[in-house]
């Protein structure tokens, strides 16, 4: 069982800047692709960024390409979504996933491919 809790978000004006971090504790963190999802009021939840757990795979959902950036630190069990140039249209309860895997570039995109999830953490920007 992995536990994940993200934290780092808050209120921010349209052009500003957050960085969310997911804390991971429980089984081996090296294993386990990470993503970031978000779910805004009354939409399905949408991918945003993953990594694979080598971190040498990255993908990004194409409205956050540019504008974003996920990234790991194996060391600390973390990992990041550098979130620059917000819109409002990012106001969301952002949520980090896990996923375990064998395979080191593994990128999963979908929900249903991951495991774990974090209790979310509320992102607003305001316009």
């Amino acid at each position: 069982q992995v536990h994940l809790v993200e934290s780092g978000g808050g209120l921010v004006q349209a052009g500003g800047s957050l960085r969310l971090s997911c804390a991971a504790s429980g089984r081996t963190f090296s294993k386990h692709a990470m993503g970031w999802f978000r779910q805004a009021p009354g939409k399905e939840r949408e991918f945003v960024a993953a990594i694979s757990w080598s971190g040498g795979n990255i993908y990004y959902h194409d409205s956050v390409k540019g504008r974003f950036t996920i990234s790991r630190d194996s060391a600390k069990n973390t990992v990041y979504l550098q979130m620059n140039s917000l819109k409002f249209e990012d106001t969301a309860v952002y949520y980090c996933a896990g996923s375990r895997t064998d395979d080191s570039n593994y990128v999963p995109v979908l929900t249903i491919q991951y495991d774990y999830w974090g209790q979310g953490t509320q992102v607003t920007v305001s316009s």
